[in-house]
């Protein structure tokens, strides 16, 4: 069984700009997982989980936006930009907000895991388990799931608090990563049960090592 004070709510990217059909950077599946996303957020903060808000700004010159997106980005108005057509869409919805207690954390990439400093918080704070939720499940989840099962956490994916552009491409992914270790639950179990049903792989592992050096 999982720890609530081991664990942490990770969401990622439910920004306006990925949210709102009006963005050009709008992910299809993305506002209708907003209130499954704020369940979520209400049932971690209830059981004592820390609560991290992943997201993305870009600057006003385009200079760290991925060079992948960057065309759509600029002839879309500058979306998640400050000084863009929509300021606004730099924001989450006013139910994903940050509360007090939550954390903040800008990423530069798709991984919240890369060059940030998500995983020092993490490990100072004792957290060994993500549960993860947001946008998109192919690009920010799936890359954060991978950084933090190479870096020895548990991993959970909340499947209904996650989207993709078509649902195939979710049914997909969502199937890759629990293949390759992630737990994957729906949001009603998690608000009902938590991580009871979740197994510590990390700590098994870790409990194998130890008494294999101690046989030596």
């Amino acid at each position: 069984m999982i720890d609530p004070k081991r664990a942490a709510l990770v969401m990622i990217d439910m920004q306006k700009g990925f949210i709102s059909p009006d963005s050009s950077l709008c992910v299809a599946g993305a506002q209708a997982t907003v209130p499954a996303c704020a369940r979520a957020l209400r049932a971690a903060r209830s059981a004592g989980m820390a609560v991290f808000h992943v997201r993305r700004t870009y600057a006003a010159d385009g200079s760290d936006v991925e060079p992948v997106r960057y065309r759509t980005w600029l002839e879309g108005g500058r979306p998640l930009c400050r000084e863009g057509d929509d300021p606004s869409l730099v924001d989450a919805p006013d139910e994903l907000q940050p509360e007090n207690g939550d954390r903040v954390i800008e990423k530069p990439r798709f991984s919240a895991l890369f060059a940030t400093d998500l995983d020092a918080i993490l490990r100072t704070d004792g957290i060994d388990t993500l549960v993860l939720i947001g946008t998109t499940t192919p690009n920010c989840i799936r890359s954060t799931c991978y950084d933090a099962l190479s870096l020895n956490y548990n991993v959970a994916v909340i499947e209904d608090c996650t989207s993709s552009r078509t649902p195939e491409v979710q049914r997909a992914n969502i199937e890759d990563m629990a293949f390759i270790g992630a737990y994957v639950l729906d949001c009603a179990t998690f608000c009902e049960k938590g991580l009871s049903g979740m197994p510590d792989v990390l700590g098994d592992f870790s409990e194998a090592v130890r008494a294999s050096q101690e046989g030596r």
